[in-house]
């Protein structure tokens, strides 16, 4: 790997406004409030949105049928299964 060209990593909580969670990582990002967890200092993140909150990972999302690509052809155009 080469020096000097990857950005630095700093240690960062995301607070998941929606849910109330927070998860505790390394990222790139920074942000001008910070936390004490665990004798590091945290950089705090406030995102709207995150697996805990998402409604594909929570399986509250609804599902809609739709119909497929020759069902809406025959649909469209009055062709009769058979």
């Amino acid at each position: 790997m080469k020096e000097k060209i990857h950005p630095a990593l700093h240690p960062v909580v995301f607070v998941d406004t929606g849910a109330g969670t927070e998860f505790v990582t390394r990222s790139t990002l920074t942000s001008k409030t910070s936390r004490d967890i665990g004798g590091v200092n945290h950089y705090v993140v406030q995102v709207d949105i995150s697996s805990a909150s998402h409604p594909f990972y929570t399986g509250k999302q609804r599902a809609i049928a739709v119909d497929g690509r020759v069902e809406k052809f025959n649909k469209k155009y009055g062709i009769a299964k058979g």
